[in-house]
């Protein structure tokens, strides 16, 4: 019995270092100043639920993004710290290093790579949200001609929604007129009280939205404007970024990605790798 412990103890002698010089590796390529800190602080605008959003009696951050910023974190080995701020304010205050990185179900557009880097973690798309039974007979976007939509005010000048209501103006069937708000929150409001006929948002808020109206609304039509959202990192902290999208593949190799997802009933909006946007390797 006292062998056959020795060689069960040698056995995991072995095994246990693999994970810890890994971990020791990932940690290792992190700026100074942020191993020094122990901590990466993600900027973050928590009003889209399920992706972030405070709940609860202590009104405590949740939501996928929350989530798979500790893992991150702890394929890292440091803390994470949240700083929740409006949208627009992102990415001004991670050039202004206010954050290390931002991670706000923000979506990878031209306009944002031109500003900073970005890592590729997730898959989302346009939904249409609308009164249950679907009583305009919505089906994609060129069924809003000549209606009023509500739409969250960062979202609203999407190339998808202008394209769609050019179209409707040259057939002369009317532009589709977008109700812009400061919230996603206050955006489907306007759906709620009859003001527009259908709310347009992420897939996750849609279905989220959804599901918490207890039938009252439901998604319809066809998925379109399908793009990634990013973690986005200033242009002088490449080691960070490298570093994230290592921890990211790990995440995703040990299944905690997929669970984190499975938790928050947004499966259908898993990468199966991490890739940076743009041409920032050679850095």
């Amino acid at each position: 019995m006292r062998v056959s412990l020795l060689v069960l103890l040698a056995l995991l002698a072995l095994a246990c270092p693999v994970p810890v010089r890994a971990a020791a590796s990932l940690h290792a390529m992190l700026p100074h100043s942020v191993r020094q800190a122990g901590v990466v602080v993600v900027g973050t605008d928590a009003t889209h639920p399920p992706i972030e959003f405070r709940s609860g009696a202590n009104d405590n951050l949740q939501g996928m993004d929350i989530d798979l910023a500790r893992a991150l974190g702890r394929k890292l080995g440091v803390r994470v710290r949240f700083v929740d701020a409006p949208f627009d304010t992102l990415i001004p205050g991670l050039e202004d290093k206010r954050f290390d990185i931002v991670m706000s179900a923000m979506r990878v557009t031209p306009e944002r790579l031109r500003h900073i880097d970005v890592l590729d973690y997730f898959l989302t798309w346009n939904s249409i949200l609308v009164g249950s039974g679907n009583p305009e007979h919505v089906r994609d976007a060129a069924d809003l001609c000549g209606k009023q939509i509500s739409m969250e005010r960062r979202i609203s000048q999407r190339a998808e929604i202008v394209r769609a209501s050019l179209t409707c103006i040259i057939e002369h069937r009317g532009a589709i007129e977008v109700l812009a708000t400061q919230t996603e929150a206050n955006a489907f409001d306007l759906l709620r009280k009859g003001r527009s006929v259908a709310h347009i948002a992420d897939f996750p808020v849609a279905a989220y939205d959804a599901r918490e109206s207890h039938g009252a609304f439901e998604v319809v039509g066809r998925r379109f404007g399908i793009v990634p959202y990013g973690i986005g990192v200033r242009r002088d902290a490449t080691p960070l970024l490298h570093a994230l999208r290592l921890a990211l593949r790990a995440v995703i190799a040990d299944g905690e990605y997929a669970k984190i997802l499975r938790t928050w009933r947004v499966s259908a909006g898993a990468l199966t790798t991490a890739d940076i946007e743009g041409d920032v390797r050679a850095r």
